[in-house]
């Protein structure tokens, strides 16, 4: 389609990227941008990363300098809800506003963190942190140190905010129900790696135990685990996951199960929706299953892919799932997934014990997934191996003399 409206809903970064490929490509027509913000589109690794350290400005995490909608004729709507799409009439009903009507809909809404329903959930000083405005909150809190922070949940944000609590000096303890942090995300072999490198930088790790409650006046003053320990607490983050914002696909009768089904060029059951980002279960042609991606690099690449799409172009999203972590003094990326009983060994390059390696995971001899640690401009290399599929010699992989693009 080379005209009329193309309405994005979820001013993100797929959202915001999406706009940004529909103009590049020279789509003429009209493109709406709604967002439930108030911040014009913005990234989230700095919001549990640099902004969240006090490193980054605001400013930082823009995904595009304030006039830009306004000079590439992009109408961003920001304080604005969508509240239903009737497909037969191709309109978006907002909340304040008369009905936007589309001839292309993207879908761009993102996810929404788990809440801990235990006793005093409501309690003042309980952080979640998905939004600008959730890490403004929370730098405030951490930011004079000397406080008392318990963090609910050792996955990746839950371990981004414990480093960033410790650079603000505070006392930090993660509460984990799993054996290691990062354990859904990395298996125990990894997952062990990170509970060594919290526990240097004088975090305290309780494993194997949940949360039960909390404690509190009004404000939080104390966690209870579900061992009946209770851990004082002056501000808690919780951090256990999110879900995908699918409430307005599935009252407009899309398809969707954990997301919005959506294939290989990102169309869901409808042919003029389209969804990217966090809240796209895609057909991914690579893996040969679907797949939800909740990483920065999905909504970067997965937006322009469905601007593309929505323009008619022969779109195969095949993109290998990225992401990247700072703690401390540990950079990380990872390729590929890592999902329970999908690998038969983890071999390792370069030395563990330094955190100074390259970690893969094989399966029958196939690398599916690749972590570097402090090692650098690899992350080409170990994606070809993924995307070869083809066996490869693990005394070979692991020998860091033997340069990984001659691996194939």
């Amino acid at each position: 389609m080379t005209e009329g409206t193309f309405v994005i809903v979820g001013a993100s970064l797929a959202g915001a990227k999406a706009a940004e490929t529909l103009r590049e490509e020279g789509f003429p027509g009209r493109v709406v941008l709604i967002g439930d913000e108030i911040e014009r589109p913005y990234e989230r690794p700095p919001l549990s990363k640099g902004f969240l350290l006090g490193k980054e400005a605001r400013e930082k995490a823009h995904v595009h300098e304030a006039d830009w909608y306004e000079k590439h004729d992009v109408e961003l709507r920001l304080g604005v809800s969508a509240v239903s799409i009737d497909r037969a009439a191709h309109e978006v009903r907002l909340d304040s506003k008369e009905p936007v009507h589309y001839d292309r809909l993207l879908l761009a809404t993102g996810a929404s963190p788990r809440r801990l329903d235990v006793p005093g959930s409501k309690l003042q000083g309980i952080h979640y942190l998905r939004t600008m405005a959730d890490s403004a909150a929370l730098r405030q809190a951490l930011a004079h140190g000397g406080r008392r922070v318990v963090i609910a949940g050792g996955g990746w944000i839950g371990l981004e905010a414990a480093a960033a609590a410790r650079a603000h000096g505070n006392d930090v303890t993660v509460i984990e129900p799993e054996p290691t942090p990062l354990h859904a995300a990395l298996g125990p072999e990894l997952g062990g790696t990170f509970a060594a490198l919290h526990r240097e930088h004088g975090v305290d790790l309780r494993l194997d135990q949940g949360v039960a409650g909390f404690w509190g006046a009004g404000q939080v003053s104390a966690v209870v685990t579900s061992g009946g320990a209770e851990v004082p607490a002056d501000v808690v983050v919780v951090g256990i996951g999110v879900r995908p914002n699918t409430a307005l696909a599935e009252a407009a009768g899309l398809e969707v199960s954990d997301g919005v089904l959506v294939d290989q060029s990102l169309r869901t059951s409808d042919p003029e929706i389209f969804a990217a980002g966090d809240v796209a279960n895609a057909y991914n042609p690579l893996l040969g299953r679907r797949i939800r991606v909740e990483h920065w690099a999905n909504a970067l690449n997965g937006g322009p892919a469905a601007a593309r799409a929505m323009l008619g172009r022969d779109v195969v999203y095949d993109r290998i799932p990225y992401f990247f972590t700072d703690q401390y003094d540990l950079g990380m990326e990872m390729s590929g997934v890592v999902s329970p009983g999908e690998y038969d060994q983890v071999v390792y390059r370069g030395d563990v014990a330094s955190r100074q390696f390259i970690a893969f995971w094989l399966s029958a001899g196939r690398v599916v997934a690749g972590m570097n640690v402090n090692v650098w401009d690899v992350t080409g290399d170990i994606q070809a191996l993924i995307r070869s599929a083809a066996p490869v010699d693990a005394t070979r992989l692991t020998d860091p003399k033997i340069p990984l693009n001659t691996l194939l």
